[in-house]
């Protein structure tokens, strides 16, 4: 439509014709003269509105569904990250508990040996060092470390430093083929050599081929000239099996180590070698035996039957020989009185 004088003048019109229904609808209330026309197009575009809001909709619905997944993944998200932080930390909490212990009793064997260590970490392992059975530790030059220097822990010995760098160095453990440790036995002192064998016993060859050895003998190291690669008197491990001596000149058995070298974490290497020798010290306590529980018989005893049950009496069937028989006194004076 042209924007002519004309075409104002009816939009004016149409606008005033607006406000005025309007206006009588507002005052008409619930009678109002138009409530028959609206109904009557509620009639005619009621069912095209309904159709367009089923149109519509799903695809408000799936959009309020997105926008909730959304929230709810988020809600997800969060409460997982809370639950994962919060296995770390108990798992931080009980790996640091650990870690506490074993190195109060690393300290402690070191302790009761007086050697001087220089605390570590195992930081990695296996054969990327070129060894079976090694270990690598963040200690190095730097810490005072040396080659052929004792590593222990708190049960007894782990093993040699055989490479040393600036930061770390590289451990060579008592179970391996190719470790060798001159070792002593417990209160008898006879002498021997212990040789790795990975995951089973080490194997101890012992000087004396008629030592008298036992399953659960003990075993400390003997120690090396000038205390290296070995410091005298760390324990080694028990005895759990005794070759036949066989008449030979030396005589094998088999030696559990006290170290799980597969669960090897924190560790002390022995940057100062004792003053003396600590033979059998620092070995731990073996438990007592318990004392034998002292035991007491009691034997039961029939009672005595009451008077009257029809047991005679001992005392009572014998005639009293008071009663029985004269008194010779009596007797006596009755020969004076005739």
């Amino acid at each position: 439509m042209r924007d002519t004088r004309e075409s104002r003048l009816l939009l004016v019109l149409l606008i005033a014709i607006a406000f005025a229904l309007i206006t009588v609808d507002i005052r008409g209330g619930e009678d109002s003269p138009v409530d028959g026309a609206r109904r009557a197009a509620a009639t005619v575009f009621g069912p095209v509105e309904e159709g367009m809001s089923s149109a519509v909709d799903p695809i408000g619905n799936a959009i309020g569904a997105v926008r909730d997944s959304g929230e709810r993944h988020d809600r997800i998200a969060e409460l997982e990250r809370q639950n994962a932080a919060l296995k770390a930390r108990l798992g931080s909490d009980d790996r640091n508990r650990s870690r506490v212990r074993q190195l109060d009793s690393m300290l402690k064997t070191a302790g009761a040996g007086q050697y001087g260590i220089k605390g570590a970490e195992v930081i990695g392992i296996g054969a990327a060092q070129g060894f079976s059975w090694t270990v690598t530790i963040d200690a190095g030059a730097e810490d005072g470390l040396k080659r052929d220097m004792t590593v222990l822990n708190g049960d007894g010995l782990v093993g040699r430093v055989t490479t040393v760098g600036p930061n770390t160095a590289t451990v060579l453990l008592a179970n391996d083929p190719d470790f060798t440790v001159g070792t002593r036995m417990e209160k008898t002192d006879e002498l021997g050599f212990a040789t790795g064998q990975g995951d089973r016993p080490l194997s101890v060859q012992l000087l004396n081929g008629k030592s008298e050895v036992k399953k659960g003998d003990r075993l400390v190291t003997f120690g090396s000239r000038k205390d290296k690669p070995f410091v005298p008197g760390v324990p080694v491990g028990e005895v759990v099996r005794v070759d036949p001596s066989g008449g030979d000149l030396t005589r094998t058995v088999y030696v559990k180590p006290y170290v799980g070298f597969t669960r090897l974490d924190i560790v002390g290497v022995v940057v100062e070698a004792p003053r003396e020798d600590p033979r059998d010290t620092v070995l731990p306590k073996k438990p007592e035996k318990p004392k034998p529980t002292p035991t007491v018989t009691v034997t039961a005893t029939p009672s005595g039957k009451p008077e009257g049950d029809g047991a005679a009496n001992p005392a009572d069937g014998a005639a009293d020989p008071a009663d029985g028989a004269g008194n010779p006194a009596d007797g006596a004076a009755d020969d004076d009185e005739q």
